[in-house]
């Protein structure tokens, strides 16, 4: 990980919050804009304060967090976010308030959760007909269960 030039670096890298957790914490770094109101309804992109050099083959997904979703309806407006290996720009989180108050986000509140996961890239082949299966076009709730 690396810290953007003018960004807080007291506030530490990602950190998991158990040793089983999956994703790692990402904290608000914007120590001289002040507070972010975020009204019902509204995006905002929030900065970190870090560039990532994510190793090829590898991914980062960014979540929201469930305290957040289920407190007050904090999520995120492209969950989950994909952050790519060969990308080097700031990490910033796209949030969405969907509760029905005014959320405030100050400096060093933790905001979403990181998770690297491997990738698979396939190779798409053009083809004139796809082989059957017992679900053939099935869509939702095709399978009858709840």
């Amino acid at each position: 990980m690396m810290w953007d030039v003018g960004a807080d670096q007291s506030l530490g890298l990602p950190t998991y919050g158990t040793s089983g957790a999956a994703g790692a914490d990402l904290k608000s770094n914007f120590l001289d804009r002040g507070d972010v109101l975020m009204q019902p309804g509204a995006r905002a992109l929030i900065t970190t304060g870090l560039r990532l050099a994510i190793p090829v083959g590898f991914e980062v997904q960014i979540r929201p967090r469930s305290g957040l979703a289920l407190k007050y309806g904090i999520t995120l407006a492209n969950a989950p976010g994909t952050i790519d290996s060969d990308y080097r720009g700031p990490l910033g989180v796209i949030l969405l308030n969907t509760g029905a108050k005014v959320f405030t986000i100050s400096h060093g509140d933790r905001i979403a959760q990181m998770v690297v996961a491997p990738v698979v890239q396939a190779e798409f082949t053009l083809v004139m007909q796809l082989d059957d299966t017992d679900r053939g076009q099935g869509g939702f709730g095709s399978t009858g269960q709840n």
